[in-house]
């Protein structure tokens, strides 16, 4: 593998379910076990042309990019996280990958529209009123709260993107759920599958992901089986375990 120059609050994470390595930075982004959940739930075969919006520093584009021998494109808005995630791309000798620092709603201008058969996105998942404290680190304020875009911008982003009857794939937040659902449905993003991820057992969900399909018939939501993430002895349980260390 190739190696790369790193900035002094930089450090290199392997996933070794995915066989990845990327690079991080607690002051700036570092990924979280939602972009793990994501890469493994969206369905990527090896004829898939892939597109990942908000891609921070890569981790969801890298992490689905060797089971593809198709083009996966990277769109991030903030330059220092698309030039984290383009130096995981050298890391990693991925030829198939590349990165674009990009507002996500002009992502037609780098994708041509109707051209992707799978589109992924780990959005900002709150919104911003008069009484929201965002945080004060701009990278980290961005990445999470909807500042420069929203679901309804992603949705539409994304149906645009998509091939007929091509797969959108997203994570958020329970709470939002009836939003979500309404939303992806006007964007013409059939939802179709949905999981809730809850972090032990007895607690409530805390993330939910999401698959639509552009211009699908409107029945046939399947409600998956839950994910837990913990075990009782505070351990991972074995579907994460196994995401996260192979």
């Amino acid at each position: 593998m190739a190696e790369v120059a790193l900035q002094p609050d930089e450090r290199i994470d392997v996933l070794q379910g995915a066989g990845i390595r990327i690079i991080q930075s607690a002051s700036v982004f570092a990924f979280s076990l939602d972009a793990v959940l994501l890469a493994a739930f969206a369905q990527v075969k090896r004829t898939s042309r892939v597109v990942d919006l908000a891609a921070g520093n890569g981790a969801v584009g890298l992490f689905v990019a060797r089971r593809t021998q198709k083009p996966v494109t990277l769109i991030e808005l903030q330059p220092r996280l698309a030039d984290m995630a383009a130096r995981s791309v050298r890391l990693n000798d991925l030829t198939n990958v590349d990165v674009h620092t990009a507002d996500l709603k002009n992502a037609a201008a780098i994708v041509p529209k109707d051209s992707v058969d799978v589109v992924t996105c780990n959005p900002p998942y709150f919104k911003v009123t008069p009484a929201s404290k965002t945080n004060p680190n701009d990278h980290l304020a961005l990445a999470r709260h909807e500042l420069t875009t929203n679901f309804q911008t992603v949705c539409e982003t994304t149906a645009g993107l998509l091939k007929y009857q091509g797969k959108a794939f997203f994570v958020h937040r329970p709470d939002r759920l009836a939003e979500l659902l309404a939303t992806m449905a006007e964007a013409d993003l059939a939802p179709k599958r949905v999981r809730f991820i809850h972090p032990k057992a007895d607690r409530e969900a805390n993330m939910v992901l999401l698959e639509g399909i552009r211009s699908g018939k409107p029945a046939g939501m399947r409600i998956l089986p839950p994910l837990v993430v913990y075990g009782a002895d505070g351990q991972y349980g074995e579907e994460v375990q196994h995401l996260m260390y192979g």
